[in-house]
């Protein structure tokens, strides 16, 4: 059997999996929904999504509805005559009058090992809160927020040097391998899937520029989290007060042992930047001006004086 497959997805990491659909034998790519394009740079030119770019490269039917709920979007979908919607980071939630349109139902790629994670920024919770590992689950779509029936998972270790940035790519092609091995096994009935316990469920909530503030009072480890979670973005911010304030964003440092105020500078040298924390120390080694690039302590140091004693903010 052949299945009609319409694939929604919008954001970077929804690229892959939508390559390994078209590998695929059995997976008869009818259609692409993705975001409409949206105006971005100084210049506020329409920029079509990383999925819309793929589909376009893939030769794939492309379609860029407002809202789900219009009752034009639903016409649409219903005429692609679907057996089959696999979804991931499209950036709408779907009605039930839409996931009740394919006969084999909606699957969800979920960058985490649910129900852990449930919600918009799982990446960056995971490695705030310090997890081992996380993963990609392959579940059934429910109305409410990633809380459907899984139907697999496949497991990463988290190491101390991941950031978003690296830990996003490595779960991206990880969602092209789940399909791969999973989801003929699911449409065939060979997998039975799961119900999600959700008396284990966390929720990772959007994001915030806000967040990116360093607060020195916690721990050296939780900084360190907070600098990996939050690359490439807001990026973990201080303020440096004085000779002149210079707000100042690192960009990778090291827990260490040791003991001092909140804030305060303990070493200075070419090779870093000692910071007191509510328990422990954290060595700064590459760090970036606002509006400047990222530049080693060194470099660092030519341009702004930070002497043993000063506080940072």
């Amino acid at each position: 059997m052949t299945y009609r497959t319409v694939f929604m997805g919008t954001a970077e990491i929804a690229c892959t999996p939508l390559r390994a659909l078209c590998e695929m034998e059995g997976i008869e790519l009818s259609g692409v929904l993705t975001q409409p394009d949206k105006p971005s740079g100084r210049k506020l030119r329409l920029q079509s999504s990383p999925v819309k770019q793929t589909a376009e490269k893939l030769g794939l039917q492309i379609f860029q509805p407002e809202n789900l709920r219009d009752q034009s979007a639903l016409k649409l979908l219903s005429e692609l005559q679907p057996n089959l919607f696999v979804v991931m980071a499209y950036g709408q939630i779907l009605p039930k009058a839409v996931l009740d349109l394919p006969s084999y139902g909606a699957l969800n790629l979920h960058a985490s090992l649910l129900p852990r994670h449930r919600g918009a920024a799982p990446i960056q919770r995971a490695l705030l809160e310090g997890d081992s590992e996380t993963g990609i689950t392959l579940m059934q779509m429910a109305p409410s927020l990633d809380t459907g029936d899984m139907i697999a998972k496949i497991s990463t270790p988290i190491h101390a040097t991941d950031t978003s940035e690296n830990l996003h790519d490595r779960l991206a092609g990880l969602s092209g391998t789940i399909l791969l091995e999973s989801l003929m096994n699911y449409l065939t009935g060979k997998i039975t899937p799961i119900p999600q316990d959700d008396t284990a469920a966390t929720y990772a909530w959007k994001v915030t520029k806000e967040e990116g503030q360093v607060d020195w009072s916690q721990s050296a480890t939780h900084i360190h989290r907070q600098i990996r979670a939050f690359t490439p973005w807001p990026g973990a911010f201080f303020t440096i007060p004085s000779p002149s304030v210079t707000r100042a964003r690192i960009h990778e440092a090291t827990p260490s042992d040791g003991e001092g105020a909140p804030g305060e500078v303990l070493i200075v040298d070419p090779n870093r930047l000692r910071i007191g924390c509510g328990q422990g120390t954290l060595d700064i080694s590459i760090l970036q001006k606002q509006g400047g690039r990222p530049m080693s302590v060194r470099d660092f140091l030519n341009g702004h004086t930070v002497q043993v004693g000063d506080r940072f903010i």
